[in-house]
């Protein structure tokens, strides 16, 4: 049986008309989803509007794609109202990645200019910006920020990492791997008299934070395909002030005679019906529960499934399995993993695969500083007995296979 908690489990959500909150979605119900954080999960009303768009899209292709372009700028300024943006200074894109990389290959880079990041950039973030750094001859410079670091040392952490070179910021506003926040504004507020551009990874922010692009000259990027529902390649960069002008599509189409953000409206024969139903997310979950709501509950739910499972790690190790983010955020908490387990990150991606097809729980594992961490999340269909489940079931196997490497 799983340890009892100090904390009070949250009255799971239930849909308007009494029902489990899950049956808005359509996760297969074998399997626990407590990874929300990573690809997120449509709810049926917008898969429904979706497909209905997918339909009349292959009715008659020739007018359907002759007039995307103004479809995708409806969508847009649908996106920039959810954010509260300003719809002229928002682009859709396919994923946080491909907004990064839009603004990698459209600034100007002189030679030798060097990127600052830190030590919890995502993966394919720092990997684009080792490719731009190494094509102009530059180098990356990343600061190396502790788990528990306070907002005031992550920003002298990062400007310490600045020279007469720095072309780029590029910080996180949530981390992926160790689930906390960082002081955009902070930093952007103190690289401004220096003349360097920021931009912020906010793959994470929309939905867990309630206005997600902060007040700021800089780029910004943001998944909604993750906490705020959208279907799966939706997702927003957003720039205002005179750089804005230099942002160019990841690839030449016809708007090419237009300027950000009306270039990114014309994306060809792409299939971006997801940017279309997006909508359909927002207005779901605020019309049946409030995004409020969604932000209170998810909160307090992943403090409980964090705290049982934590104790369940510690009722068989006899160590303290919680982690102390600096800036803890919304609805992610860190645990630390039993030793020996994900120390890399291939290993990590074996021991979730494990999770799965084990004990049949869709969780995050990942590695930071050669130590391994199960990443918990949570949305509007995720209860108590989740986590109290994955605590009687998976921990004990967890540490055993732990003490068997």
């Amino acid at each position: 049986m799983y340890p009892a908690s100090n904390l009070t489990a949250p009255h799971p959500m239930t849909t308007p008309d009494g029902n489990p909150s899950i049956s808005d979605w359509s996760l297969t119900p074998h399997k626990t989803h407590l990874n929300h954080g990573s690809y997120g999960s449509v709810p049926r009303a917008a898969q429904e509007v979706q497909l209905q768009l997918k339909a009349r899209m292959d009715a008659n292709p020739c007018t359907w794609f002759m007039g995307q372009y103004s479809a995708v700028a409806k969508a847009r300024a649908q996106v920039a109202g959810f954010l509260g943006v300003d719809a002229g200074h928002t682009a859709l894109v396919l994923n946080a990645s491909a907004g990064i990389s839009a603004v990698y290959n459209s600034l100007d880079f002189e030679h030798g200019a060097e990127i600052v990041t830190t030590s919890h950039a995502y993966g394919a973030v720092l990997h684009g910006a080792h490719r731009i750094a190494r094509k102009h001859g530059g180098r990356v410079r990343i600061a190396d920020v502790p788990l528990d670091a306070d907002a005031e040392t992550v920003c002298a952490l990062v400007l310490a990492e600045v020279s007469s070179r720095t072309a780029l910021i590029v910080v996180d506003q949530i981390t992926s791997a160790t689930a906390r926040a960082f002081p955009v504004e902070a930093i952007a507020r103190a690289a401004a008299p220096l003349g360097i551009p920021v931009l912020v990874d906010g793959a994470h922010a929309p939905g867990i934070v309630e206005s997600p692009v902060p007040d700021f000259e800089g780029f910004w990027v943001g998944n909604l395909h993750k906490f705020a529902c959208a279907p799966r390649g939706t997702a927003a960069l957003v720039c205002s002030g005179d750089r804005a002008a230099g942002l160019v599509p990841l690839i030449d189409s016809w708007g090419f005679p237009y300027r950000f953000p009306e270039n990114f409206d014309h994306v060809g024969t792409q299939d971006v019906t997801s940017w279309m139903a997006a909508h359909a997310s927002f207005d779901t979950i605020e019309e049946r529960y409030g995004w409020g709501t969604f932000r209170s509950y998810a909160g307090g739910l992943c403090d409980y499934g964090a705290s049982i499972i934590g104790d369940a790690f510690t009722a068989h190790t006899g160590e303290d399995h919680s982690v102390e983010v600096g800036m803890p955020v919304g609805p992610l908490r860190l645990l630390r993993l039993p030793k020996g387990l994900a120390t890399t990150h291939e290993d990590s991606h074996s021991v979730r695969e494990l999770i799965s097809e084990r004990w049949d729980f869709e969780t995050a594992v990942t590695t930071f500083a050669g130590e391994g961490f199960l990443r918990l999340s949570a949305h509007l269909y995720n209860s108590p007995s989740d986590y109290e489940a994955f605590a009687e079931k998976a921990v004990p196997g967890l540490v055993e296979l732990a003490r068997s490497i």
